[in-house]
């Protein structure tokens, strides 16, 4: 039913399905490489030279195209499988202070792929940083050192392509841990199918919690509204310092500045988004081993210590997290399930809102992903009415504005 086709990496990125993940670079890295795209987001593009659509497994590892649980994979789940395979849910942070203090919630993350390269279940971990030389861009690294690991703490909500490195994975000298948003991890997962010696080389995957990537543009958006120039910027943190954190930058004249979450997350940059991320079902991490998000059922108190929701999801993800409450690593202590819901309360909603959206989509012959063992009916049924009614007006608007007949940008604009 859609105008678009979805079978090479060309036509993915020209129906606003790439969600910039990197799997596919990584898969042919004898045809695509990641640029930024400011106004969008990381996209492929053909090395220069290169003719021909790619297709094959660059697109079968997609996650912007499809995600998909196998069969049996949500057989007795909590709340019938709507947030993903669940083994357990715990509340734990880190029991380093500084990596507390410097996490967007307890530090967790980073205290778990610490603690698994530092009790040799790993040898690395690959994982999202700031660039030292343009701290308003990301880069990927495998970190190899507990002092590594930590200092890459903190949320990045700005375009990262964790899947472009995957080649530090397989050549490292033994498996590895890999971090990364839910599209990463998912498109990870799927060439780890794909690629058995790459799959061998994954230790762990840890996914973090995510409502969307805004572009690098909201980025600049956010430091300008500071009464900054971006190109003055040496460092920039979104999150951190206490929960739930505030965005802060300083400059190279010495000059610091910062906003509240509120300003930051909730002003600006949640509306840059790209378009995947208004169609996805899965914010959660639902393809990882572990996947961590923030606690929204506490009452946020600037600056306090912070606290991470741990949502266990695969016997390696449980063997590992234990293990690390066994180590003094992380503290923390199990869940009753309907926390998981109180945490995210626009989660619940957002589900059901996708199915419609999705099959708007398809109703009106735009592209669409496609999702399996992913179940939005139920949520959509459970949703009121007028909000029913917004996911179809709203999904048949951005149509309309955002030209999702069109090509998602002009290539020639694209950079480096």
């Amino acid at each position: 039913m859609s105008n678009r086709d979805l079978s090479s990496i060309d036509g993915i990125v020209d129906a606003h399905l790439c969600t910039g993940c990197g799997v596919c670079a990584h898969l042919r890295p004898d045809a695509l490489r990641m640029v930024d795209v400011p106004d969008v987001g990381r996209r492929p593009l053909p090395i220069a030279g290169i003719t021909g659509a790619v297709r094959g497994e660059a697109v079968a590892a997609c996650p912007g195209a499809r995600l998909e649980h196998a069969a049996g994979t949500l057989d007795g789940a909590p709340f019938g499988g709507e947030w993903g395979p669940i083994l357990a849910l715990y509340e734990c942070w880190s029991t380093d202070p500084a990596v507390r203090h410097r996490g967007s919630s307890g530090g967790v993350v980073s205290a778990l792929a610490a603690h698994c390269v530092t009790s040799g279940r790993a040898v690395g971990a690959l994982q999202v940083q700031a660039r030292a030389d343009r701290p308003l861009l990301n880069e990927t690294v495998l970190n190899r050192t507990y002092d590594e690991i930590v200092g890459a703490a903190g949320s990045r909500y700005s375009p990262a392509s964790p899947g472009e490195r995957l080649d530090l994975v397989e050549s490292a000298d033994g498996p590895c841990v890999v971090v990364g948003k839910p599209c990463d991890i998912a498109g990870i997962r799927t060439a780890a199918d794909l690629r058995p010696e790459l799959a061998a080389k994954i230790a762990l995957s840890i996914g973090i919690f995510c409502a969307g990537t805004p572009s690098t543009r909201a980025t600049e958006e956010m430091v300008r509204r500071l009464q900054a120039d971006p190109a003055e910027v040496t460092r920039l943190d979104y999150r951190g310092e206490g929960w739930p954190g505030r965005f802060r930058i300083r400059t190279r004249a010495g000059t610091a500045r910062s906003a509240s979450y509120e300003e930051s997350w909730g002003e600006v940059l949640n509306k840059h988004r790209q378009w995947r991320c208004m169609i996805c079902p899965d914010h959660t991490g639902e393809f990882a081993d572990l996947s961590v998000g923030d606690p929204w059922y506490r009452t946020v108190r600037e600056g306090e210590p912070g606290r991470s929701l741990v949502v266990v999801r695969t016997e390696r993800g449980r063997a590992a997290l234990l293990a690390a409450l066994a180590a003094g690593a992380v503290a923390g202590s199990p869940l009753p399930m309907p926390r998981l819901p109180e945490s995210q309360p626009s989660l619940v909603s957002t589900r059901g809102a996708v199915w419609a959206r999705v099959l708007t989509l398809r109703l009106a012959g735009v592209a669409a992903p496609t999702y399996r063992g992913m179940p939005g009916f139920r949520p959509w049924r459970r949703l009121p009415f007028r909000r029913k009614l917004a996911s179809v007006g709203g999904t048949l608007r951005r149509i309309r504005v955002r030209g999702l007949r069109r090509p998602e940008f002009d290539r020639d604009e694209a950079t480096p």
